[in-house]
Formats: C-alpha cells, structure tokens, sequence
C-alpha cells in the first residue's frame, strides 16, 4: 500500500476553553458516584464476558505486546535493564540442583513498551479521576485508583479498527491524528459496531512503522486520536482504550495540554489506557476471518500501588 498522510496543517487546534467544555461533559457523562475507583471498568460485566467468549472460532491465541527492550533507540532511552544470576559463568559448581534467576528494572510509561495505565497516572486540575485527592500519591505508592483495581484482569470482546487500512496506506504519519469520522469508517469498513463493554484497540500502523522505518523520538512526533474522538469512546461506553501509538498525537493540537486524550480518558471518563501496543500479528488473522471482534483478556501485574503495569494482552479468535 502506498504510505501517505492525511495533512493537518489547516485544521484548526482545541482552544483551551473548548477543552475544558469537552472535559467536563465527559466527565459528566461517567460520574459513577463519589465512591466509585473503577471507571469504565463498570462498562463490561458477565454478560459482555460472555460475548468475547462467543467471538472464537478458531482458538488460535496471538499476543497484542511488543517484545520489551534493553537496548536504547531514539524512543527508548531508558530501556528495561536486565540482570542474569545463576547464568554459565556465574554457577556455584556443586553437584545436583542450581537455579538461573532474573532481576528487572523498567520504566512503565515510556515511548517503546506495552503497558496499561492506571487511573492514579493522570493528574488534572490537581485532581485524580472522580475528584480523588492528589495526596493518595504517596512516594511509596498510590492508595487509590492504582493498577490493582484491575486485579481480577480485563476480560470481554475485543474490537480492532484499523485506520491505515480504511484509509488506504501502510501507516499514518506522526503528527497525524484519529478523527470520529475514522473510528466510524472503520466500523463499516470492517462490518462491525463498537458497543457497550468492549476492550477498543484503534490501529495506527505505529508499530509497523517503527518496524520498517526504524525508532523515532516518539515523544516529539507520533499519531494518536483527536480529542473529540472521545465523544465517539464515551457514546460507545467502551471498558478499556489501545492503540499501537501512545493514543495521544504529538505535537498536541489542543491549547495548553499537552497529553489531551490521556486527560480526558483517564482523568475525565475513568477509562485505562494501553499504550504501545502491536497489531501486526493479529491483524492477518482478522483478514483471513474477516472478522475484527475476538474475546480479550488483558492481565496487569499485581502492583497493589503503582500508576502502571507492563502487559501483555492475549487475543483469542
């Protein structure tokens, strides 16, 4: 397919007071009530789960994660560090049982890793998701809205739209950004509608681009979704968010906010994100099926008081 981009030069940025309006109907649109630390995850219950599970054929399994690092590229420059004990030449020689072991010290929220962000990640207005103080972030951890809300794991259909294929090219350039009318093209495109309870996946060809153009400052220059896109989110009443790219565009098209769709998904409407997904193994699959649903499970690691967890979602089709 041919690589081109749909420019934005001409398209007008969010002001900063049509931010605010977007946040707080969106805001408005999720309250829960004062009590509520889950979110959107209220959106997918048994009978959701039971749809994903209604999605497999085949029960073939592709991971949705990339590999993770310990090189550092032009995205990456603090990759995973990872300690080798017990290796070759680090065996205590004595007869009988000996264990190789691993230690592992990683940023969660960089620019190359798959991982899942907590409601407690996102600080706006000095505030948390539902108003939840800032001083639940502690230097040890956070006592609300952490990563172990989702402890139980994510489990319910999963959608995958995939922009650059609807659009016609191998991926969408930096810079470049998700409208409403894509997320709706690409339902029918793909013969599908987004629903309540859904775990919402939005290709952008990231990660192949990454793969054939090579690492990028990704914190400079990448796609994400415009942030009226998340009208179409919020309407759907989707559980969890992804992408393939860090969900928000840069540079930012909204005044004075530099990461708007982190804001208004985690802060205003409660809903986790997954940054720094792939698809590219997942998406032959859907075409051979022609078949874009499939049941999901998403599986943070226990971190009772972290912002983050790296993860590795598992599709089943």
């Amino acid at each position: 397919m041919a690589r081109r981009a749909r420019g934005n030069e001409d398209e007008p940025t969010l002001s900063a007071a049509d931010f605010r309006a977007l946040y707080r109907r969106l805001a408005a649109a999720a309250r829960r009530g004062t009590d509520d630390r889950r979110g959107a995850l209220n959106n997918v219950n048994p009978p959701q789960v039971l749809a994903g599970v209604r999605e497999v054929r085949s029960g073939r399994t592709v991971s949705l994660a990339r590999p993770i690092e310990d090189v550092p590229s032009a995205d990456n420059s603090e990759p995973l560090q990872h300690e080798m004990t017990g290796h070759a030449a680090d065996r205590i020689r004595v007869p009988g049982l000996e264990f190789a072991a691993d230690r592992f010290r990683m940023n969660v929220h960089g620019d190359a890793d798959s991982h899942i962000d907590a409601l407690c990640h996102v600080i706006y207005d000095d505030k948390l998701y539902n108003d939840v103080s800032v001083e639940t972030l502690t230097p040890t951890g956070a006592s609300a809205l952490s990563i172990d809300t989702a402890h139980d794991g994510i489990v319910g259909r999963g959608v995958l739209l995939d922009i650059p294929r609807v659009r016609g090219i191998s991926w969408l350039e930096p810079g470049d950004r998700v409208t409403i009318d894509d997320l709706v093209a690409a339902e029918r495109e793909q013969d599908l509608r987004v629903a309540q309870g859904d775990l919402l996946f939005v290709r952008v060809g990231h990660s192949r681009r990454r793969t054939e153009v090579g690492p990028w400052n990704a914190a400079d220059a990448r796609v994400g979704l415009d942030p009226t896109a998340m009208e179409f989110v919020a309407d759907r009443q989707v559980a969890v968010l992804g992408s393939d790219g860090n969900n928000d565009t840069a540079p930012s098209t909204t005044e004075g906010v530099a990461f708007p769709v982190h804001v208004l998904a985690i802060n205003a409407m409660g809903l986790q994100l997954l940054d720094y997904l792939q698809f590219e193994d997942l998406v032959p699959l859907c075409e051979e099926a022609s078949r874009w649903a499939f049941l999901c499970v998403i599986a943070p690691l226990r971190l009772p008081a972290a912002t983050g967890s790296p993860v590795n979602p598992i599709a089943v089709l």
